[in-house]
């Protein structure tokens, strides 16, 4: 019996993830088929199996050799060329061509309808010499279950058929190809693996069976002569190394030939199922495929309806194994968003499980979580108002499109309503904006939240819950008329500057409901060096602010608002070479560092082609849909030659070592979903002359009627010092309670219990609507199920 060669070097060196810049991400939409691929710098990254969170490989590409003296690794010494053989299909075409001439890798990529199974078909060509001059390897670096230490990788065969096999818990791979290999090894990166041999010797000189518990590579050369240079590599994966051979061998024998027609034929069945958006306009409808590939690509079949925010690690070349997350998570918000766009591409079935998805995954209290794995359980513990408030919206825009019918609405009411109690018992503050950075009062979290609001309290009445649905509303009314005293400033140095009466700052403290103004308070500025981390909120601006005129909460001739998007404009925006595209805000630390280097929890935030969506649909709101289109053709600019749209686009000089251009993708995640949602549901709104998500009770309410609140209000995360004569206060507080109250220093004392609204929320609304400016109401509680006093007094005084 022959002795099994351990490699040597354990345990490898430290894993890294690859780069986030993908060039196309694909998977079957056969339920049969539980893997997802994605490409970059013209070979395979990241596979997820069993589920689109779960990453078990990092990448397989090729190296060309001659035996002696050349040594060629297609991702760096190869330029790509991405195409796609069917229109509107994830079936890549990869056509990698030697910077040095010496030869062409042309390759087609899918995913096995049947089986959980990716599929590499290759054809090499010798551009100089013949092809017995050549040896071409396959090199892969698997990461089974999220992870790439502790795997182990060995030799074998599955039923006679040679394999590379790695496997790590319950996440097994095996890779078989339909032409001989040569030689095969496996070993520890850094230290015995494939490409180390390769790079000092330009052949295979050790075959080492089995490298146990570490960063493993596996290493195969392929017979060119015995198969023409014409090969399928299949990778197979399973809960075991039997499974994973199984899989692999039942599609080889099948042939890639099959696997492609069924692929092809599902892709365009959905494609024909839903609207041609991009019909009608010349040059766009690449584009458009390409972003509704990425938007179905995105979605769980295990668990249907859930939708993460990238198949990518951003920089993820500098993260490991303890960045567990990368972009693989459900974010509520962009998993809305997507939704939308789903919605606005006719896609109603696939809307339709998103609902149902979201049901099941609202936390007890009627919140969703930060962002969650697929199963729902939650990644970071953040709690985001705009997160709980999409639902509620994407639950309105799913009625009026026709993917729910009226019992189908209705039958979501108690999500609704638990989601509606969320916001009423926690708002209107946040703990944090849409940026995931701060707390406070930020103008599109508002935006969102009051939005959602009206549509609950729509709702509300048509389930017989009238009274509800006026708190609701009423609740609505008070923070929509506060908008402006929490987040509008004027005569600021950088007012005067622009040469505007004010602006929309991008958040405000929580604190500025008793300071009184934006204007005296201070924000965290995240991802930033010590020093450098707090600024005057005044000081702060953002296009969030746009938000009210997308939600319909203000006109987009509102000269607030003309007067914020001056401001925007010279802080934000960046000419690029493909055109206009803005910063999330002035100081933003979230991208690469001045040098290039990647973001390591420091660094400057870059320039988002989202952002660049959401100013055309600002400009659409306005009454420029010429200027909207050019804005999206600009958007579309922003993406690679797979038409995949990054998060950020580098908005410095070219920094060529770091594959840094100026208007080009960053090292940040691409493909970023919920830019090419915002890209799909751009074309919607494009083709009917209006915001397609603007929701039409805000904009009836608030821009056409200009509905006032009734009252004023407090309560204990909102402790207004000030309220407008003229008006009621209403109390609001989290248990049942008498308030002990005054308008006239104590002289006279009235006690009045709080009623209960049936979302958590005790009022008690106060008849002080006679006072007269300067008059002070004074007020304490008697919390009833504790039976005490709060022990402290309260005022208000009305202006």
């Amino acid at each position: 019996m022959t002795a099994i060669a351990y490699a040597p070097g354990w345990p490898g060196t430290e894993p890294r993830w690859t780069s986030s810049a993908k060039a196309g991400v694909g998977t079957s939409l056969s339920s049969a088929s539980h893997v997802w691929f994605t490409l970059s710098h013209g070979i395979l990254n990241e596979i997820y199996y069993p589920r689109l969170d779960t990453p078990c490989m990092r990448d397989l590409g090729m190296i060309v050799t001659d035996g002696m003296t050349f040594f060629s690794e297609e991702k760096r010494h190869a330029s790509t060329r991405v195409s796609y053989p069917f229109s509107g299909v994830p079936l890549y075409r990869l056509t990698n061509t030697c910077r040095a001439g010496r030869y062409r890798i042309e390759k087609d990529v899918l995913a096995d309808p049947l089986r959980d199974v990716v599929l590499q078909r290759t054809c090499f060509v010798p551009l100089e010499g013949s092809m017995d001059d050549y040896r071409v390897h396959v090199l892969a670096a698997p990461h089974m279950g999220n992870r790439g230490g502790g795997n182990t990788a060995w030799r074998g065969e599955y039923k006679g058929v040679p394999m590379l096999f790695a496997q790590r818990a319950d996440f097994a791979l095996a890779i078989a190809c339909s032409a001989p290999w040569r030689r095969r090894s496996v070993g520890f990166v850094g230290a015995s693996d494939g490409w180390q041999d390769l790079m000092r010797n330009r052949c295979l000189t050790a075959e080492y069976d089995r490298a146990e518990n570490g960063n493993v590579a596996l290493t195969a050369e392929v017979d060119l002569v015995a198969c023409g240079g014409r090969s399928v590599v299949v990778l197979g994966f399973g809960r075991t190394s039997s499974e994973a051979g199984h899989r692999a061998l039942e599609s080889l024998a099948d042939g890639f030939d099959a696997a492609q027609t069924a692929y092809v034929r599902e892709w365009q069945d959905w494609q024909c199922s839903s609207r041609d958006l991009a019909k009608d306009r010349p040059g766009e409808g690449d584009a458009y495929r390409a972003s509704i590939i990425v938007l179905r690509t995105h979605e769980s079949k295990r668990l249907p309806g859930g939708l993460i925010a990238s198949l990518s690690f951003p920089w993820g070349f500098a993260k490991g194994d303890d960045d567990m997350g990368g972009y693989h998570l459900v974010w509520p918000r962009d998993l809305v968003e997507t939704a939308g766009a789903l919605l606005a591409a006719g896609a109603r079935e696939d809307v339709g499980r998103v609902v149902r998805y979201l049901r099941t995954t609202q936390e007890a209290d009627g919140h969703w979580p930060q962002n969650m794995w697929l199963d729902g359980f939650p990644y970071w513990n953040g709690i985001q108002m705009d997160e709980t408030a999409f639902p509620i919206l994407l639950v309105d825009l799913a009625h009026r499109e026709g993917a729910l019918s009226g019992d189908e609405l209705l039958g979501l009411w108690p999500m609704v309503r638990r989601a509606a109690g969320f916001l009423v018992r926690n708002g209107p503050v946040t703990q944090q904006d849409r940026w995931e950075e701060d707390a406070g009062y930020s103008p599109f979290t508002l935006a969102a939240v009051i939005a959602a609001l009206l549509v609950a309290g729509e709702l509300a009445d048509q389930c017989g819950e009238a009274a509800v649905g006026t708190y609701l509303r009423q609740t609505a009314d008070c923070w929509n008329d506060a908008i402006e005293h929490w987040t509008y400033v004027t005569d600021t140095p950088l007012a005067r500057h622009a040469g505007v009466t004010g602006y929309y700052v991008r958040i405000a403290p929580p604190e500025v409901c008793t300071v009184g103004s934006a204007a005296a308070g201070y924000v965290p500025i995240k991802n930033r060096p010590p020093g450098e981390s707090s600024e005057p909120a005044a000081q702060i601006i953002s296009p969030d602010a746009l938000a009210l005129v997308r939600f319909g909460l203000r006109a987009a001739d509102d000269p607030r608002i003309l007067d914020t998007v001056k401001v925007i404009d010279e802080l934000l925006r960046v000419d690029t070479p493909h055109g206009f595209c803005w910063r999330r805000y002035n100081g933003d630390g979230y991208g690469e560092h001045e040098d290039g280097a990647p973001f390591d929890g420091t660094g400057r935030g870059r320039a988002w082609p989202l952002l660049t969506g959401e100013r055309a649909h600002y400009e659409l709101a306005a009454g420029r849909p010429g200027v909207a289109a050019e804005l999206m053709r600009m958007m579309i600019a922003f993406a690679n030659d797979g038409g995949m749209l990054p998060e950020q686009v580098w908005d410095a000089p070219d920094i060529p070592r770091r594959e840094l251009f100026f208007g080009r993708p960053s090292g940040s995640a691409m493909p970023l979903v919920w830019a090419h949602a915002e890209h799909v549901k751009l074309l919607r709104s494009l083709r009917e002359g209006r915001v397609f998500d603007m929701p039409p009770q805000t904009l009836e309410r608030y821009v056409r009627n200009r509905v006032e609140p009734a009252f004023a209000f407090w309560r204990f995360n909102h402790k207004t010092r000030t309220s407008p004569a003229g008006r009621a206060l209403r109390v609001e507080v989290l248990a049942a309670a008498t308030v002990h109250w005054s308008a006239d220093e104590w002289h006279t004392v009235r006690d009045t219990a709080t009623r209960d609204t049936g979302l958590g929320v005790h009022t008690v609304d106060l008849p002080v609507d006679g006072l007269g400016p300067n008059g002070v109401v004074k007020f304490t509680f008697f919390w009833h199920d504790a039976a005490r006093w709060e022990g402290r007094d309260f005022e208000v005084v009305t202006a």
